[in-house]
């Protein structure tokens, strides 16, 4: 039997991939830089050994698939070539393994880690499931019906993919390093969607997504009454949102989710309408929908005193909002106060006002230094650019978190893509 050796181990994509494979019994192995990750916990869990970059750990007869952040320039990789070994690209991989289950793709510009981590929950309950996070999550059982998996849209890596379903939760502008505006992003959804095999899961409220052709079905799903499934009857309490939905116009069953927050409700109706055309069982949907603990980095909560802290992955205007407008709905007596780390100088710069606008929404701002990207040298910008454009923003250092003590009570939300969760240990060790 082959041994998978995965080349950059530790992303989030290659580790959860690396685990279907150990839970399907194949033998895996992987090597990365020393530095720790997060993903790699779970690798470790397992038992899956981690090895430091050598030319020595690729011998003939691996199956050998590598990061698209690793090249020629990798020793590892050099080490393939002159053994005249293929090298797999992860995207690659993957769109050959999907094609052995009924696969969903889900994909989006927002929610898709969300809504894949709640399809994996509700599906695995109802049917044998194997499922792919991007927060490093991977389950793998050996005789899967199903294979749900996240499916990124960053360099048009999802084009690597030919899925029986893809939910599509919206198109926004982002990763302005790549694409040049949203017509591009709509794009390679558009590409996308003629790969697809059975039916394409759409938000029916978002106006790019109307405008999708594809060769199967499109199920429509949405706030508004025009989309095939709608939520109507939208109500929180202490135990979550609660929503009754109706399929073309006919009351099909009422659920509760623990979320809050309009995006929830929306990625909740993904689900059920991916489950109704599968034909799912209603009660099981139901259950499980109501239990669904989150995933990594989303709106993850702790109680500190009389505080709630929040990390969340929230990086784009669009995300920051969904995110405070959560906080807000859920502690409805309590100041929101944004820490956020912008990610990347490209995405600051080509979001600079949109930036200001949703983190405006929030009770007091705080800005820690913008998080810079390896693709990026130095930006031609800084963080007070944007503290300029928000009205009583304050800059925060690492070595000063002290100061948010003084919002006794309030919800503190830590908001990024790159480290901003050291600004969040830093915090907590002040308390």
């Amino acid at each position: 039997m082959t041994v998978y050796h995965f080349i950059g181990i530790k992303g989030s994509g290659m580790s959860a991939l690396a685990q279907i494979l150990n839970d399907m019994k194949y033998q895996v192995q992987g090597s990365d830089v020393d530095k720790v990750f997060f993903t790699q916990k779970p690798l470790e869990q397992k038992g899956i050994p981690i090895l430091s970059f050598e030319k020595e750990n690729i011998r003939q007869g691996q199956t050998i698939i590598a990061s698209p952040a690793y090249n020629e320039k990798n020793a590892e990789i050099q080490a393939a070539a002159e053994l005249n070994m293929e090298v797999h690209s992860y995207p690659h991989f993957l769109g050959e393994f999907i094609q052995n289950f009924t696969s969903i793709a889900v994909t989006g510009s927002h929610g898709k880690t969300t809504t894949t981590g709640l399809l994996s929950h509700v599906l695995g309950a109802a049917r044998p499931t194997s499922y792919l996070i991007g927060d490093g999550t991977g389950k793998g059982k050996e005789e899967s019906e199903y294979f749900v998996f996240e499916a990124c849209e960053y360099r048009r890596h999802f084009l690597n993919y030919h899925p029986d379903y893809a939910i599509m939760t919206n198109v926004d502008f982002d990763h302005p390093d790549y694409f040049k505006d949203v017509s591009d992003v709509f794009q390679a959804f558009q590409e996308m969607a003629m790969q697809v095999k059975k039916a394409i899961i759409a938000c029916g409220d978002d106006q790019h997504l109307q405008e999708l052709n594809a060769q199967v079905p499109v199920l429509y799903y949405g706030l508004s009454e025009d989309n095939d499934f709608y939520a109507k009857d939208i109500r929180t309490d202490d135990q979550g949102t609660h929503f009754d939905v109706y399929v073309r116009s006919s009351l099909y069953g009422s659920f509760t989710i623990p979320g809050y927050g309009s995006h929830h409700v929306l990625n909740a109706l993904s689900i059920i309408a991916l489950c109704h055309y599968e034909e799912i069982e209603l009660e099981t949907v139901q259950a499980q929908l109501k239990t669904f603990q989150g995933v990594k980095r989303r709106f993850t909560e702790k109680k500190r005193k009389d505080q709630i802290l929040i990390d969340d992955y929230a990086h784009h205007p669009t995300e920051i909002s969904a995110t405070i407008e959560s906080a807000k709905k859920k502690y409805t007596n309590k100041d929101v106060v944004a820490i956020f780390q912008p990610h990347t100088f490209t995405r600051t710069k080509a979001f600079l006002d949109e930036f200001a606008a949703s983190l405006s929404e929030a009770d007091h701002v705080y800005l820690c230094d913008i998080f810079s990207s390896a693709r990026e040298k130095d930006g031609q910008l800084s963080i007070e650019d944007l503290q300029d454009k928000i009205p009583n923003a304050s800059l925060i250092k690492e070595e000063e978190m002290d100061v948010l003590q003084k919002h006794e009570k309030a919800v503190l939300v830590f908001m990024g893509a790159g480290d901003v969760q050291k600004f969040q240990t830093a915090y907590e060790k002040t308390l």
